[in-house]
């Protein structure tokens, strides 16, 4: 008797899980929907339905909508859905949200990530102007010295960007800051103003400026940069461009699951 109570009991609770997806597929597919409805399509009592409706409201996938008593997928879906498409390629994302942000900036713009103390280009697109033909992908670059990096670090777990700047910084040009404590100030301005520059600290003559790219919890997965020569990209045109920049980071940081209240 007790394995059949046992099996009786588990049939139950996939009854029940299998009744919950279906009122979750009925309001995706009607927009809202009120508790006699949805007893209805699911052939059950009301009282069963308002108790499934408990349930999912209890974990924010489905919400009462004000004082008429229907009810709508909630932000709790968002958030799962994030957690999916947050582990999709971000390079295969990015892919088209670099190639549109390069053909309207005109530069070449790239994607990178942090791994293991460097910042490595996953993605990149040239645009009109850009008077390099040098292929970043895949390329290793310092997270002190360039604008990637930086925003890389400002976003970064304290012990992690410490153990950053505890190692001796390399100069690469004459410009490259490697003051750790200065650079951990200017890491401070980077998270407060969402975006970093670097003028001449990778490579003379080039400018660069980054900003975050987010997954689905909020963290910043990614940075995404515009590059150039320093006569076109100057500190006033940089400037402007990080709006766009910006929009086009926010965007992509919406396909991974990340969404601004």
């Amino acid at each position: 008797m007790r394995n059949q109570d046992s099996g009786n009991a588990t049939g139950s609770q996939v009854q029940s899980v299998d009744r919950a997806i279906n009122v979750l597929e009925l309001l995706a597919r009607n927009g809202e929907s009120g508790i006699t409805e949805i007893a209805g399509e699911l052939g059950v009592h009301k009282s069963t339905a308002s108790r499934l409706l408990s349930v999912l409201e209890s974990h924010g996938l489905v919400e009462q909508l004000g004082e008429r008593g229907k009810y709508a997928i909630g932000f709790g879906i968002v958030r799962l859905a994030g957690a999916a498409t947050g582990r999709m390629d971000i390079a295969k994302l990015g892919r088209q949200t670099c190639q549109s942000l390069a053909e309207e900036l005109g530069e070449t713009v790239n994607i990178a990530i942090a791994d293991d103390g460097v910042a490595i280009n996953i993605s990149q697109a040239r645009g009109a102007a850009a008077i390099t033909t040098q292929n970043w992908t895949g390329q290793r670059t310092p997270l002190h010295a360039t604008s990637s990096g930086k925003v890389l670090l400002a976003y970064m777990g304290e012990p992690d960007r410490k153990r950053v700047l505890n190692h001796d910084l390399e100069p690469y040009t004459p410009r490259t800051t490697v003051d750790a404590e200065e650079l951990d100030h200017e890491l401070e301005r980077v998270a407060e103003d969402g975006y970093a520059a670097c003028f001449e600290e990778f490579e003379l003559g080039m400018h660069a400026v980054a900003v975050p790219i987010h997954g689905p919890g909020g963290e910043v997965v990614a940075a995404m940069s515009a590059s150039g020569p320093s006569y076109r990209l100057s500190k006033q045109r940089i400037r402007q461009i990080v709006r766009p920049m910006s929009e086009a980071a926010q965007e992509l940081s919406a396909q991974l699951g990340y969404f601004t209240s």
